[in-house]
């Protein structure tokens, strides 16, 4: 007598006796775990099986040009599901939404923010005493109007799709305040 095995599904575990024709049998008959079982050799022989996958890809194919507006019946006819996705659709817009660029928003674009800041040669690691203070103010590419005349560099910032108004520090006595 053949012992009993425990079904391979984890939501089954239940004992089972394999069929003795069948000698890597590890689900049992229950509809959940053949559907899983075929589930999972499904997604094997797609990963290792060039010919069967490309033969599935015809078949779906074929299947799209015989049933064209399926999904447009299916919507008509499950309002619910249209509802829903409609849902979800909106979380994951505002999930994305800080992804998603608007032609006046650029906070979250640039990672330098516009300001004054004190730039410090380091040398190995030490930084010197000898700060260089400079202001900064962050243009898009799209706006070289924004620069006023007396700047001395207006070049695109490397890498960040914007670019940088470099204004030299000064005493306050021979220039005009920015």
């Amino acid at each position: 007598m053949t012992p009993k095995i425990r079904c391979a599904n984890p939501r089954c575990r239940r004992l089972f006796l394999p069929d003795p024709r069948v000698k890597s049998q590890r689900y049992c008959s229950r509809r959940e775990c053949q559907r899983l079982r075929k589930r999972r050799w499904q997604r094997e022989k797609m990963e290792k099986d060039r010919d069967y996958r490309l033969d599935q890809l015809e078949s779906r194919q074929c299947w799209r040009e015989q049933n064209r507006d399926y999904s447009r019946r299916y919507r008509s006819n499950h309002p619910e599901y249209v509802q829903r996705n409609r849902l979800l659709q909106r979380g994951r817009d505002q999930r994305r939404r800080e992804n998603l660029a608007k032609m006046d928003e650029s906070g979250l674009l640039y990672p330098l923010a516009p300001g004054i800041y004190h730039l410090i040669p380091a040398k190995e690691g030490l930084a010197k005493m000898d700060a260089i203070s400079s202001k900064y103010f962050l243009i898009p590419n799209g706006y070289p109007f924004l620069a006023k005349k007396d700047s001395i560099d207006c070049r695109p910032f490397s890498g960040l799709g914007c670019a940088t108004k470099e204004v030299a520090a000064h005493d306050g006595e021979n220039h005009r305040s920015s």
